[in-house]
């Protein structure tokens, strides 16, 4: 099979389209032919050797793929009947023809969605989901600050609270104010412009429930002093580039918390590994965002999709910061 390959740490524009033999199908594994797979800023940090786990290498990098079931183990519960078009979660190797993921990992598709966007369920979405309801408790009628709005998480930010009936305050920037507003943003802020008087004014003065901080860096300050009496920030990400200090004294004079959500903790990605503990509630997580995708509440955006050879242009659209949802590879095309 074709996949990308990454024998040292190393740039991602370096990694060599080679043939190599399929993976072999584990205990409790699900082979899939891949059709998607996503790239993002994660994936050339893993390759780079700079994210906090490192595969061993030589390795096949990506970890959210779309395809159909292939084979199951034969220690699987209920296997998934081959042919069955499903998106799933890897610890690595989804930038290749043929991927095997673990079977608690992978989820049926239903029919009449489309496998491409299907990438942004794995990771993108519960991302955003658990942020806002495990971490911010969101409920409706509740305001929400979401940051990056236009980009993966932070469009499936937008999304998710709409489906929880809560109002949204979106920040992306002024070109692609129409995104985040088609998926029912009740205000959209340039993310060049200040935002704390913006808020204020939106909320009444009173602040919101939420904010999704996609960002960290100089945003952080402000989004606490965004937040109303009880609020939480909760931080997925510095796609700003900076770890921010916490000023711990605000969070006893307004009444506010700061939560951490890193979704790779429920599939496996953590010291410990507790990917079996934490399955039961993952799971229950997927299947209510494939729920709310079958009625349209949910509209997984692909801005570009590229065959396996075109991973260095695929890379560049996500360095170049102006993708809207996500960046995709199909192994299939030629």
């Amino acid at each position: 099979m074709r996949a990308l390959v990454c024998e040292s740490w190393r740039e991602f524009d370096a990694l060599e389209l080679k043939d190599i033999p399929p993976p072999p199908l584990r205990p409790g594994g699900v082979a899939i032919r891949v059709e998607a797979a996503g790239v993002s800023f994660a994936t050339q940090l893993v390759v780079a050797g700079k994210y906090q786990r490192k595969p061993p290498l030589p390795f096949v990098p990506g970890t959210e793929v779309a395809g159909t079931v292939l084979e199951s183990a034969p220690d699987v519960p209920d296997p998934l009947p081959p042919g069955t078009r499903v998106f799933a979660v890897l610890d690595w190797g989804g930038l290749a023809e043929q991927a095997v993921a673990d079977a608690i990992h992978v989820v049926p598709i239903p029919d009449g969605l489309p496998l491409s966007p299907a990438v942004a369920m794995p990771i993108s979405y519960p991302t955003a989901a658990s942020a806002l309801i495990w971490r911010a408790r969101l409920a409706a009628h509740d305001w929400v600050l979401v940051h990056g709005a236009a980009a993966g998480v932070g469009l499936a930010g937008v999304e998710v609270a709409k489906a929880l009936g809560a109002r949204v305050i979106a920040r992306c920037g002024a070109a692609k104010r129409h995104v985040p507003e088609s998926r029912g943003a009740d205000l959209v802020l340039d993310s060049a412009a200040p935002f704390r008087e913006a808020v204020r004014e939106a909320t009444g003065g009173a602040g919101v429930a939420a904010v999704l901080d996609t960002l960290g860096g100089p945003v952080f300050d402000d989004n606490l002093r965004c937040l109303a009496d009880g609020g939480t920030l909760v931080t997925v990400g510095f796609a700003a580039g900076g770890i921010p200090t916490l000023p711990i004294n605000l969070l006893l004079l307004k009444n506010i918390a700061v939560a951490g959500l890193n979704w790779g903790t429920y599939v496996g990605w953590s010291p410990g590994d507790n990917r079996a503990l934490h399955a039961p509630r993952a799971r229950g997580l997927w299947q209510r965002l494939v729920a709310w995708w079958a009625e349209g509440k949910l509209q997984p955006e692909v801005h570009a999709s590229f065959p396996l050879s075109g991973f260095r242009e695929a890379m560049a659209e996500v360095r170049g910061r102006q993708a809207i949802g996500r960046v995709v590879l199909r192994p299939g095309e030629a």
